[in-house]
Parts: structure tokens; C-alpha cells; sequence
């Protein structure tokens, strides 16, 4: 049995940045860590946006980046600067690339290609049996998400953040390079919450999702049929060729998920509670919680102590209660918000930067009556 001082399972954003930390710091020179994965992290497999004032640490992995977003409805059709934010895209084959080359180069850390069949604590340290090996660590990091248990709770509601998306490339110039398309709820909404989301590459190409905040993922036809539609009608049934596809979904949820870390073992990224429960960006938030972890680490504290729950998850909770309450109010929602309040202070709420009084500024914005339901039966 191979022991190491920090094993981290999983090499999506959250443990290759977490590994990097470590491995880059002096402070943890003479610690031993183990990074698992089941997959080669050789393949495009996602992309990751974020939003971010001037220029960023992550920039030389930056794809494409815009300056402005748009957002329609029914009565909405704006588009509009955020400066002094640019909105970033990252592709995961650059991603991983980056950092797996970064992680070959720290000695004392050591990458596998495996299987982790099962976690659990023993007197000794954490144990990680693998299909090939069996690892104690004397802190573990775990980006393996409980599913089940997420599932089996009544407490917090769970929507999906589900999508297909495609890189089309079109035979005529119909894209705006500069301009991101954030929410199109023009879209039918069928019952539920449901958007395109548009980012062009080119004036030929963009990356097109059909995107559903509601209960349940669709057969993926349900969800080509929506995009060849959208791209018929909102391109002039300009011909094009699909290049690449992804298709993911993200759970929506104010779940403790860190209810189950304990002081040797921490839940992290997408399992940890790290996607935003109101929207599914995960990307930026993890890359801060990553930074703050690895600063925590140093203090060797028990890890069950190092989440904090602030203010924002009261708002992402009342969010979700009203769409889990009534899905199909979402775009009305959405719009009203981005039709009532600029852009860059909607972004710097949805980051956790706004002071209480701009706080009030966005929780004004959509009609209350839904949300003060959704309090009282929270608090009664």
C-alpha cells in the first residue's frame, strides 16, 4: 500500500489547479501528492467561460474573449458593453495541456491514469482503492460526485443545467466577433427555463448551445431539433457544416455537499458545491476557491472547517425554490433583471464582489411576490 500526504482524485479544473498549487509551492516541497484520473485528458471535451476585469493570470489559455453581451425575450433585445470585464472562454484540451506539461516538472508529485472504485477513512489516513492499487493519504481531495445523495434529499431543491452545443461554421459571414450572445430566451419555452447561448469564434464560426435550467435532460434530439430550428430562423438559413460538439450537465443546487467533508477529506469542484446554484458557472469560482484552499492548507487546520457559507447562497436558494416552484418562470425572471439593471453589476453579483446596498439593487429587479414566497416558506 502506497502513502503519500495529499492524494487528489480527479484532473477536471479543480484538481489540476489544485495540483499545480501544491506542486508549484515551496511550503509543500517535501509533501508527497498523487493526482488520479480515469481519463488521458487528451481530447476537447468542454469549454469553460468566465468573466473577469482587465487582464488575468489565465489569459495566455484564453481561446476567444468578447466585450459585449447580448440578451433577448419577448420585450428584451439588448446588447450591451461590460467593460470593465471581458467575458473569456478556455478549451479543455489547452487546459489540460497546460497543466499536466506544469505538473510532469514538480518532483515530489506523481500523476496516474486509474480508476477509484472506493474512498473511505481508516485509522491510518484516508484509503483510495484504485482498479490497479490501493493509496493512503493523509489528506484527500475529491472531485468524485455523490449523485445519490444529492438526489435522495428533499430539502434543497436540484434543477440541471443541461446543454448540447455545436461549433458550426457557417458559409457566409452572419457572426459578431466582439458580441456574446448570454441569453436568448426568444426561444419557445416549453414549461421550462430555456435559452441559446451563443459565442462566436469568427465571423464564420461560433460555438451554439441550447440550454435548460429544469428537472430533467432531453433525448438529444430533442435538443438538435431546437438548434437546427434556432440557426434556421436567426441565421437566414445560411447553410453550415458542424465541426465539433459538447454536451454536459451541471447540478443546480444549494445541497451541502460540504456536509460530507470531514478533516482529512474535502469535496472539491462541481462536487464540492463549487458551480454557482443559481446559474452553473463553475470555472472562476474554483479557480479562487483553489487559491484560498491552498493557503488554508498551510495553516494545517482540519479540513471540515474551511467552508464558509456567506449570504449568497440565501439568494441562489430563494432563486432555485421559485424555478423548481415554477420553471417556466425563468426567462420572465432573467429578463427582467437584465432589462432593469446594467450587465456589469448583474456580473459582479453573480461573482460575490457587490456590497449589500447593490445586492438590494438586483434582488429588486424581478417582480418580489415570488421570491417572498419562497422566504416565508423557507422561514415558516
Amino acid at each position: 500500500m502506497l502513502h503519500y500526504d495529499y492524494i487528489i482524485l480527479g484532473a477536471g479544473a479543480a484538481g489540476l489547479l489544485l495540483a499545480d498549487t501544491l506542486g508549484k509551492d515551496p511550503h509543500f516541497a517535501d509533501q508527497s501528492i498523487l493526482l488520479i484520473d480515469k481519463a488521458t485528458k487528451t481530447q476537447n471535451d468542454r469549454t469553460w467561460c468566465f468573466w473577469e476585469k482587465d487582464n488575468g493570470s489565465l489569459d495566455h489559455l484564453v481561446h476567444k474573449s468578447w466585450s459585449q453581451l447580448y440578451i433577448a425575450g419577448k420585450t428584451l433585445n439588448r446588447t450591451t458593453s461590460i467593460a470593465p470585464y471581458t467575458y473569456k472562454m478556455i478549451r479543455g484540451l489547452d487546459f489540460y495541456t497546460y497543466y499536466l506539461e506544469r505538473i510532469k516538472t514538480y518532483r515530489n508529485l506523481t500523476w496516474i491514469q486509474d480508476v477509484v472504485t472506493q474512498v473511505k477513512e481508516t485509522p491510518e489516513g484516508v484509503q483510495v482503492v484504485t482498479q490497479q492499487n490501493t493509496y493512503t493519504g493523509r489528506k484527500v481531495f475529491t472531485s468524485l460526485l455523490d449523485k445519490t445523495a444529492m438526489q435522495q434529499q428533499s430539502t434543497y431543491p436540484v434543477l440541471q443545467q443541461h446543454f448540447l452545443g455545436w461549433f458550426v461554421k457557417m458559409e457566409k459571414a452572419v457572426f459578431t466577433p466582439d458580441t456574446a450572445t448570454f441569453m436568448d430566451f426568444s426561444i419557445l419555452q416549453k414549461g421550462n427555463t430555456r435559452f441559446m447561448y451563443v459565442l462566436p469564434l469568427s465571423e464564420h464560426e461560433a460555438l451554439v448551445e441550447y440550454t435548460l435550467f429544469s428537472e430533467h435532460l432531453l433525448t438529444k434530439d430533442e435538443y438538435e431539433v431546437e438548434l437546427t430550428s434556432y440557426l434556421k430562423t436567426h441565421y437566414n438559413q445560411t447553410p453550415y457544416s458542424i465541426t465539433a460538439t459538447e454536451q454536459g450537465s451541471i447540478p443546480m443546487t444549494c445541497y451541502p455537499f460540504y456536509h460530507k467533508n470531514t478533516d482529512r477529506l474535502i469535496h472539491i469542484g462541481i462536487a464540492g458545491g463549487w458551480a454557482k446554484p443559481s446559474t452553473g458557472f463553475t470555472f472562476y469560482n474554483t479557480y479562487k476557491q483553489v487559491q484560498t484552499l491552498g493557503e488554508y492548507l498551510k495553516q494545517d487546520k482540519p479540513l471540515s472547517q474551511w467552508y464558509k457559507k456567506d449570504r449568497f447562497w440565501w439568494y441562489d436558494l430563494l432563486l432555485l425554490d421559485v424555478l423548481h416552484e415554477a420553471n417556466h418562470t425563468g426567462a420572465t425572471l432573467f429578463e427582467a433583471l437584465f432589462a432593469r439593471r446594467k450587465a456589469t453589476l448583474i456580473l459582479k453579483f453573480l461573482e460575490h464582489q457587490t456590497h449589500l446596498w447593490e445586492d438590494l439593487k438586483i434582488l429588486s429587479a424581478p417582480k418580489p411576490l415570488p421570491f417572498i414566497k419562497a422566504l416565508l416558506k423557507r422561514i415558516f
